[in-house]
């Protein structure tokens, strides 16, 4: 006959299991726990003591049916319902595990691990004022413990808190000096606040305190990049890869370094093992996709990995739910524009005098800003919406979401795969039209965006349609404007006169330096012995990318002393200045100048081109034709080349130029405001007609 264990016995077996427990003896204490239950089926710690185990062991969906049993069984035990509230959120049954998690708290005020979880999972879901609140109460319960306080910061921060995030980290350092997570943190806001030479001494404290951190050892070189240390850059990721040589971010992030330096071959093959190791990576992929923007390859291949890049992102989302946007032709429409660059940034010279001119009897203008640290250039963007909408840290389904609910009518994107992107926003269709603009030189790759603005010298009919996944729309009057900018010194007369040489040159970054471009360049220089040539990019300020492209150079019989590199200048007067110490501008290939075209044509220097295949190898041939210098457009290098030498050679070309360029431009449709942005909105008008007819064929006019 089976005897039952008596209480003070079964107590004792309990005892030995949480022993066992607490030692990592799982299997031995679930054994335990086992035959009490035997005994006992509604013993509820020994119920809590298997869920808690099967959670450890990954199994939460078993762990929350036991300790749901446990709850049960004892409803008054606040450990209960926090563990079962835990292992509810590892099932993502988020809703049942804060209800779960606030039952623990009414039973414990003071139970500061549910108070940190409840907020932690409010902060997921982006309620971050909630999560504020009980970081507070679970830092009263401990007012002297660092991780509190360090949680409460991270909150405090996603609220644009950041002097109340800062005193708060520093805090939880001056409590525990040595907290790597703490000074990672902080890091991170003072990157955020464009504090660059803070954040790279804090995320130095976080490697010294843990130094197999590898984020902080990403993110310190992200920051060094964008300090413009490349080389430095380059020893963080190096470092990453010395500790984990399959991290595909620190490949991937080398890439970046390698195209600022101008080491496109080398930054290709980072790109491709990065997504080797990490096929799905999408930022990575975003990254290639830039790169290949840069390249020689067929437009075909490159238009197949803006698809390739395309489709994961199209099946993993549902069907979009119809839009509830009146189908009326005439109507006021809503537009949204989305950017990262209402801001300081040269896409503004093309945005700004569109947005200004908006006809706003028939357009209500919505600017969807990604705009970590705004600028004066920003509030001039916001003073001239309609409705502003800060998105910087938005996700790319709240974006989609915040879209519907404005009952934006056609969406356009302005940024492509540049970082950062919200692109997956745009797939998810928010609404009834969309389309892409300026920002990015060639297809996005999405389906779901409808149409892609261009005209006809950047995509001739034909080969550009077939690598296209948007329609292409030809502007009749170029694809963009441009705004001239303001204060721009006068052109100074011819700079050969004076110095006794000619001098040409590109404010053109290393990336855009190809070889076949530094061939061509090496070639007219040769042309004519006494030339120089004058480059500026703000990546001069790197001692590897000078010696990389002064090498290029020697490589090709040029002697570094025919070339002078500067820098980034920070006062545009000073910058456009610098032309005139330049006769001709050479554009490179494949991939143009844009904005640097139009600032060379505005200071009077006059730019041979050029023209190549695709949209990006044709930017400055649309630029040029509009000013009315076709003559200055080559179809082959061997012509390139010629028209370079040529034109170095009048001088009195050269002169008229210098008299007449500025206000012919001024003159030309390329900045003729009123009359571009008159067109876009008649494009605008027949897209929604389209749209409202269900579809019909794209309008001759268009």
């Amino acid at each position: 006959m089976q005897r039952t264990s008596t209480a003070t016995q079964l107590a004792d077996r309990f005892r030995e299991a949480v022993a066992h427990h607490a030692a990592g003896r799982l299997q031995a204490a679930d054994a335990l726990y086992r035959a009490i239950l035997l005994e006992a089926p509604g013993h509820g710690a020994s119920l809590h003591g298997r869920g808690v185990i099967a959670h450890q062991s990954g199994r939460s969906d078993v762990a929350a049916a036991l300790i749901g049993r446990a709850v049960a069984a004892e409803p008054g035990v606040a450990a209960f319902r926090a563990n079962l509230g835990a292992a509810l959120r590892a099932l993502g049954r988020t809703g049942e595990a804060a209800a779960s998690y606030r039952q623990a708290i009414a039973l414990d005020p003071a139970d500061r691990v549910s108070l940190n979880n409840l907020a932690n999972l409010l902060q997921a879901e982006g309620r971050t004022d909630e999560a504020i609140h009980y970081y507070r109460r679970a830092l009263a319960c401990r007012p002297d413990e660092p991780a509190p306080m360090n949680n409460l910061a991270n909150a405090l921060a996603a609220a644009g808190r950041s002097a109340e995030a800062t005193q708060l980290y520093c805090q939880a350092l001056a409590l525990r000096p040595g907290y790597a997570e703490a000074h990672y943190n902080l890091a991170n806001l003072q990157a955020e606040l464009g504090d660059l030479d803070a954040a790279i001494a804090s995320y130095g404290a976080a490697i010294a305190a843990r130094p197999d951190h590898l984020a902080a050892r990403n993110q310190l070189g992200a920051v060094l990049r964008q300090a413009g240390r490349y080389d430095e850059a380059i020893a963080a990721f190096e470092a990453v890869l010395r500790l984990d040589p399959v991290n595909a971010e620190a490949h991937s992030n080398l890439g970046r370094v390698f195209v600022l330096q101008g080491r496109m071959v080398d930054a290709g093959a980072r790109y491709e093992k990065a997504l080797a190791l990490k096929p799905d990576y999408r930022q990575a992929r975003s990254n290639q996709l830039l790169w290949l923007n840069y390249s020689d390859a067929p437009p075909e291949a490159i238009f197949r990995a803006h698809r390739a890049w395309a489709e994961p992102v199209e099946r993993a989302l549902p069907p979009p739910a119809p839009h509830a946007n009146a189908r009326h032709p005439e109507r006021r429409l809503r537009i949204g524009y989305v950017s990262p660059d209402f801001r300081a940034h040269s896409v503004a010279s093309y945005l700004a005098p569109v947005i200004a001119r908006h006809d706003r009897a028939a357009f209500e203008v919505v600017c969807y800003a990604d705009v970590a640290r705004p600028d004066a250039v920003t509030a001039r963007f916001q003073a001239m919406a309609d409705h502003w909408r800060p998105i910087s840290g938005l996700s790319s389904e709240a974006l989609a979401e915040r879209v519907r609910l404005d009952h934006v009518d056609i969406l356009v994107d302005l940024a492509g795969h540049l970082a950062p992107h919200l692109l997956t926003a745009f797939a998810r269709k928010p609404a009834p039209v969309q389309l892409s603009w300026i920002g990015y030189v060639n297809s996005t790759g999405l389906k779901a965006i409808d149409y892609r603005l261009v005209d006809a010298v950047t995509d001739p009919p034909g080969q550009a349609d077939a690598c296209a996944s948007e329609q292409l729309v030809r502007m009749p009057g170029g694809f963009a404007c441009f705004e001239p900018p303001e204060g721009a010194p006068t052109p100074g007369p011819v700079p050969s006169l004076g110095a006794g040489h000619v001098t040409f040159g590109s404010f053109s970054p290393p990336s855009k330096l190809s070889d076949g471009v530094l061939d061509a360049w090496s070639g007219i220089l040769r042309r004519i012995p006494g030339a120089r040539l004058v480059l500026k990019a703000a990546a001069f300020d790197d001692a590897g990318a000078r010696t990389h492209l002064l090498d290029r150079f020697a490589q090709r019989g040029i002697d570094a002393a025919r070339i002078d590199l500067v820098s980034w200048i920070a006062n545009s007067a000073g910058h456009l200045a610098l032309y005139d110490r330049i006769d001709v501008a050479l554009d490179p290939f494949p991939h143009n100048g844009y904005t640097t075209t139009c600032e060379a044509l505005w200071m009077a220097v006059p730019v041979v081109a050029l023209a190549g295949e695709r949209h990006v190898a044709r930017i400055s041939a649309s630029f040029l034709a509009r000013v009315g210098l076709q003559e200055l457009i080559a179809d082959n290098l061997e012509r390139y080349v010629d028209l370079a030498v040529a034109l170095a050679a009048d001088t009195a070309r050269l002169a008229e130029l210098r008299r007449s360029l500025r206000p012919r431009m001024a003159a030309s449709p390329l900045c003729d405001a009123q009359g571009f942005t008159r067109q876009l909105e008649a494009v605008y008008r027949a897209m929604w007609r389209r749209w409202c007819f269900g579809g019909a064929d794209w309008p001759a006019a268009g």
